[in-house]
């Protein structure tokens, strides 16, 4: 299974990080809005992200909710018909959570880094390094770590467990 190392962090500006990730890339920026349904999956997790053109990608993937730079396992499928998978989806496992947001991606060296604009929670700073022969775990977390210096990422900014946690902690209506 392909492999990542990753990050997130909520930032409190993305106009101001920008201008310091742009200065690192290589490319970029590709400006993307995505929109992440999540499906109730014992042994990961399932979304089904839209892009505005119509087409859409099924993934799966398992990541630990811990801090810091973490190991995510992934595959994805493409579908010419997100709106009818979503529908089967929902249908079978139950729909969990759903995720908009507009992203802005730069490559600096292999590493995505995503800025994050995401409805109803503000911003954030992820990072995918990828793992394969010829840049292993270590190095990916080696320069994941290198990235959170220089982006100026405290470990107070780093954020556990995906978007739609932090979505449905929001809206969770506290006991009194």
């Amino acid at each position: 299974m392909p492999t990542n190392i990753e990050i997130k962090a909520r930032v409190e500006s993305l106009d101001k990080l920008k201008h310091v990730v742009a200065a690192l890339a290589g490319q970029g920026p590709d400006h993307v809005v995505q929109d992440d349904t999540f499906f109730d999956c014992p042994n990961g997790r399932l979304k089904l992200r839209v892009f505005p053109d119509g087409h859409g990608v099924l993934i799966f993937y398992r990541r630990d909710n811990g801090l810091g730079p973490k190991p995510s396992f992934f595959v994805h499928c493409e579908t010419s018909d997100p709106d009818g998978l979503r529908s089967v989806l929902t249908l079978a496992y139950g729909e969990v959570g759903r995720v908009r947001k507009a992203r802005v991606v730069y490559l600096v060296g292999q590493t995505r880094v995503h800025l994050d604009r995401v409805d109803g929670l503000g911003e954030f700073v992820e990072l995918e390094v990828p793992v394969h022969d010829a840049h292993p775990a270590d190095a990916a977390v080696s320069e994941a770590h290198r990235l959170i210096a220089a982006f100026g990422i405290a470990e107070a900014m780093l954020v556990k467990g995906a978007y739609v946690d932090l979505l449905s902690a929001a809206s969770a209506t506290p006991v009194p």
